[in-house]
């Protein structure tokens, strides 16, 4: 069973969706997540200077930044690491990514990989995967 949301930044929780929404499409199915009982985290290969902008404050339950730990996508270890933050097993996470080779690292790490193409398709295989409604 699917317990927790992990979500990329740039290309992913940014991509401001097709039908110009109020916000960014991701981002609404992450506060849905999160209402629904899922834990959420963001893990982005981003340096350690970066930090999620303050819309994001309280959202995550876990913030893995490449450049903090010393690890990247697609390295096994650093969805190891964002599953260990969450008190989680790989497989009871399902991470987004906008490129193949880091959902293939997330899948070799034992989560379930979707990559991000669009808002509409991510959110469409999200849902089913998830079973609940992520989209207003």
């Amino acid at each position: 069973m699917l317990k927790a949301l992990v979500l990329d930044y740039g290309g992913v929780l940014t991509d401001p969706g097709e039908d110009n929404p109020a916000e960014p499409p991701l981002l609404t199915a992450l506060r849905k997540a999160k209402l629904n009982g899922l834990k959420t985290a963001l893990l982005s290969n981003a340096d350690g200077w970066w930090h999620p902008p303050t819309v994001y404050t309280g959202l995550f339950d876990a913030a893995i930044v490449s450049g903090e730990v010393g690890l990247a996508k697609p390295d096994t270890e650093i969805y190891l690491l964002t599953a260990r933050k969450l008190g989680l097993e790989p497989r009871e996470c399902v991470f987004v990514d906008d490129l193949a080779v880091n959902v293939r690292g997330a899948a070799e790490a034992g989560m379930v990989g979707v990559h991000h193409r669009s808002t509409r398709s991510t959110l469409e295989e999200l849902e089913i995967l998830l079973a609940i409604a992520l989209r207003d």
